[in-house]
């Protein structure tokens, strides 16, 4: 596998486009609390747990078309970010299950077995991006949203995972990143990557 691959977050051994969901949570969470009265500056509790009505349900997050479009292009390129922070986290680690809180099926399996397979030769990789995504477009109905980036690589490192010794290097470098942005069932998820020429 090219390292130039592995170093913008693609996957590897699936050609040009590459596949991938973001698992993100957007969740709300409300809570309630509540005293017994007291009359009198006495404290006089009413005998019952957590006040007269219970806690509000949670709600649902709005669709995207539900938002305006400055609000879903921020929570998008954020996502994007956390997708690339994580995927730099596992090949510097060896430890693929932080992947899955970023990433589904098939851009899950893929790095996991790629970065399993660096595991087992007793390497990590550690690499430092600068990302610079923007916002290339949109679905007409709000769904999928196109990010674009030029990814510039400013170095990578190959170590041995027992020894910590530097076993190699590969030079910096930069190339355009698409990744088409899909929401499903409250969740941004990155549905499609492409890495692409110098930038």
């Amino acid at each position: 596998m090219a390292m130039s691959a592995r170093l913008i977050g693609l996957c590897p051994g699936s050609g040009p486009a590459r596949r991938a969901r973001l698992a993100v949570a957007l969740t709300a969470i409300t809570a309630t609390a509540s005293c017994g009265s007291s009359s009198g500056g006495a404290f006089q509790p009413s005998g019952t747990f957590g006040g007269p009505s219970a806690p509000p349900a949670t709600t649902a997050a709005p669709p995207p078309s539900a938002l305006p479009t400055a609000q879903v292009d921020q929570t998008v390129l954020q996502r994007y970010r956390e997708y690339q922070r994580v995927y730099k986290q596992v090949y510097e680690t060896n430890d693929p299950a932080p992947l899955a809180a970023v990433a589904t099926d098939p851009l899950l399996t893929n790095v996991t077995q790629d970065v399993e397979k660096t595991r087992s030769k007793g390497e990590i990789w550690r690499f430092t991006n600068v990302l610079n995504p923007k916002i290339q477009g949109r679905s007409t109905d709000g769904t999928q949203v196109i990010v674009l980036d030029c990814v510039r690589t400013l170095g990578a490192y190959r170590y041995s995972a027992r020894t910590g010794e530097r076993l190699g290097s590969l030079p910096g470098g930069t190339a355009l990143y698409q990744v088409f942005m899909r929401y499903d069932a409250g969740t941004w998820k990155a549905s499609k990557a492409t890495l692409g020429k110098k930038c």
